[in-house]
């Protein structure tokens, strides 16, 4: 019996300020998907118009601009294909409560009502998990990307989508990594498997000697004491010796 399909999406938001009951909005959604903890890269990405000006703090973090957000659809516009995304898959999320929080507000904003994001996936906390599994130690994804040895030198500023590729390769080093050693290691499986021994037949002509001429010796022996004499003895001449 093979084993169920795991799907698990990568998530991140970038969004106005820091809490949702102020009245601040998501800006920005990125997801990655992983199946089997094998990237896909089938990605969902979108920035949101948040119909309220952004924060200057929020700025300075991520770097999106009110006027870059004006013709953005709004996430009453994106909700439907956001949650066939995310549907019936768990949920990787750094800091959960952060960015659960935000979509359930947005959610909850709806004139239909969605419910809440747990209607529809489970959630897993990776910086519940570091604290755990590195306890008394700085947990932040830039910490977690240095200790696991990911390089993240082009993350000048927050993007939802970068930070959740980021946070796929922490989440895969952290919970046991190697997943690409091992697949390689299928892939190798699975190619010699569909190799077969080829036997040579005994029946078949003899090859064909085709002996060198005298100049094309001549010439052959000029170029191998060139060799020699650039070289200071190559390994052809201490052979024949």
């Amino acid at each position: 019996m093979k084993n169920p399909v795991q799907r698990q999406i990568v998530l991140d938001t970038e969004t106005t300020g820091l809490n949702p009951e102020e009245g601040h909005r998501i800006i920005e959604i990125g997801c990655v998907e992983l199946i089997n903890r094998r990237l896909t890269g089938q990605h969902f990405h979108v920035y949101l118009n948040p119909d309220r000006m952004i924060d200057e703090g929020a700025i300075e973090v991520h770097g999106i601009s009110n006027d870059f957000l004006a013709d953005k659809p709004h996430f009453e516009d994106i909700v439907e294909d956001f949650v066939n995304y995310i549907r019936d898959a768990e949920l990787i999320i750094h800091n959960a409560p952060f960015d659960v929080g935000f979509i359930n507000h947005e959610l909850s904003l709806l004139k239909n009502g969605s419910g809440s994001i747990e209607n529809y996936s489970t959630i897993l906390d990776t910086l519940e998990y570091a604290r755990k599994k590195h306890p008394g130690q700085r947990n932040s994804l830039d910490a977690l990307c240095k200790r696991y040895g990911i390089d993240n030198s082009h993350r000048d500023l927050h993007g939802a989508l970068l930070d959740a590729e980021i946070l796929a390769d922490v989440y895969l080093l952290m919970t046991g990594g190697q997943t690409s050693l091992f697949a390689k290691d299928k892939l190798r499986q699975e190619n010699s498997n569909q190799l077969q021994d080829k036997k040579i037949a005994t029946d078949r002509p003899k090859l064909k000697i085709v002996a060198c001429s005298e100049e094309e010796l001549r010439l052959h022996q000029q170029r191998m004491e060139a060799i020699d004499k650039a070289s200071g003895g190559s390994v052809w001449s201490k052979l024949s010796e």
